[in-house]
């Protein structure tokens, strides 16, 4: 494990896999490296000819945090660890984790292309969209010392799994991993804003953005999934779409990885 320190000395916890063109792999809500082996797997694979950062966000894993929260902060984060390799990176983002790349690279860090996979987005009725007060619960949930009812809220209200599910969820050890760090799930709420409320994209978020875009999805995901994967595909310019076979959600590193050395290789 190596660390660095972001602008706020918020200490940021990595490992790196391989040496040339940095890849930095974004989570989405509640993973983080000791719960997630996908990207270190998808790292060791690459490893032959791109340096890979797996990290661990801000208040998961082996990385600490810092009060009070801002979007800026995952920000600047991300242009810690493209400081520590020394050159512009390409980013992909898993889920929630692809709206903080987009917004990294409206912010203007060095970045050469970004990957999305399988963004949270919900422009039309295809599924309900998050309760208004989303995040105000949250945090709510959090204060009250209650992070498993934030958990819950984020796996029915957010993920879509119905309330039964969850419960059989909360029986097993995954459940845990994703209470201990629940405090963070405002965090990505805070990212999604409103791009799960059922309403069109804004047009100014991500109009800075001009590179190179990949967005992917599972063609064997929940249709909201892929509806959302399209949403911003077709509202990012520079953007394409890439439907991967027999995948979902959770998508295996050894399909994933040579579709990053495709997209990293025609930059």
């Amino acid at each position: 494990m190596s660390t660095v320190t972001s602008a706020d000395g918020t200490t940021i916890a990595f490992d790196a896999y391989g040496e040339g063109r940095p890849l930095i792999l974004i989570d989405g809500a509640t993973a983080h490296r000791a719960v997630n082996p996908a990207n270190a797997e998808v790292g060791q694979l690459l490893s032959d000819e791109f340096r890979t950062y797996v990290y661990d966000r801000r208040g998961r894993g082996q990385s600490t945090d810092t009060a009070p929260y801002a979007i800026e902060r995952e920000i600047e984060d991300i242009a810690s660890l493209i400081d520590d390799a020394g050159q512009p990176a390409i980013l992909f983002g898993w889920s929630s984790g692809a709206l903080l790349a987009l917004d990294a690279a409206a912010a203007d860090l060095p970045i050469a292309g970004l990957v999305l996979f399988e963004p949270p987005v919900v422009v039309d009725d295809i599924r309900p969209p998050l309760p208004s007060d989303y995040v105000e619960q949250l945090d709510a949930f959090v204060a009250a010392g209650r992070r498993d009812k934030a958990a819950e809220l984020f796996m029915t209200a957010a993920a879509g799994l119905p309330a039964e599910a969850v419960a059989g969820m909360k029986q097993s050890p995954y459940w845990a991993p994703v209470e201990e760090i629940a405090h963070t799930i405002a965090y990505d709420g805070r990212i999604m804003g409103t791009t799960m409320s059922g309403t069109p994209l804004p047009e100014d978020r991500w109009s800075a953005v001009k590179l190179p875009v990949l967005v992917l999805h599972g063609d064997k995901t929940w249709p909201a999934l892929s509806s959302g994967a399209q949403a911003v595909a077709a509202h990012l310019p520079t953007a394409t779409l890439n439907a991967i076979p027999g995948e979902n959600h959770s998508t295996d590193p050894s399909t994933l990885a040579p579709v990053l050395r495709t997209f990293a290789r025609s930059l």
